[in-house]
């Protein structure tokens, strides 16, 4: 149960003579010892200055909290936004909420943003509409004439 290979360790109880003992045992090659400040706050200072006098640090360090099942997958997410690809198809292809993908976005430092205002009548037709405005028809002709709900035509015009 050697590990010569692991250099740093992080531990969740305070150190012991015994436990130390045990951790130079199972790690020769031991350089770092971390832990939460309140572990680092129960240990001896006498061990601490022992294992530094031994070449072996100890250190405080945070592992708060649970880690997102989703981190990996943030800068692909972003990647394929920016590529063009629409968040339901990123969300089918990595097999992901819908509402994950919109998250990650949002929470990146990116500033994209998904585009999915879909416009029922294109540039084209807006254009027609205006055409045929100047050209002297009302609203209600127009409506008539290209099918469209007149509260849409009145739209269309009033906004510039």
């Amino acid at each position: 149960m050697y590990d010569e290979e692991t250099t740093e360790i992080h531990i969740k109880q305070a150190l012991t003579s015994s436990k130390i003992m045990e951790l130079m045992d199972q790690y020769p090659n031991l350089h770092t010892i971390t832990c939460s400040r309140s572990v680092y706050n129960r240990i001896s200072k006498r061990y601490i200055e022992a294992l530094n006098t031994l070449d072996i640090e100890v250190k405080i360090k945070y592992n708060w909290g649970r880690k997102s099942k989703y981190d990996l997958l943030k800068s692909k997410v972003i990647k394929m936004a920016e590529e063009g690809f629409s968040a339901k198809s990123i969300a089918k292809k990595l097999d992901i909420p819908l509402n994950k993908v919109y998250y990650l976005v949002r929470s990146s430092d990116s500033d994209f943003k998904f585009n999915n205002y879909k416009k029922e009548h294109d540039d084209d037709k807006r254009n027609l509409i205006f055409d045929l405005r100047d050209g002297g028809k009302k609203p209600k002709e127009i409506s008539e004439e290209l099918d469209i709900p007149l509260r849409t035509v009145y739209y269309i015009l009033n906004k510039k």
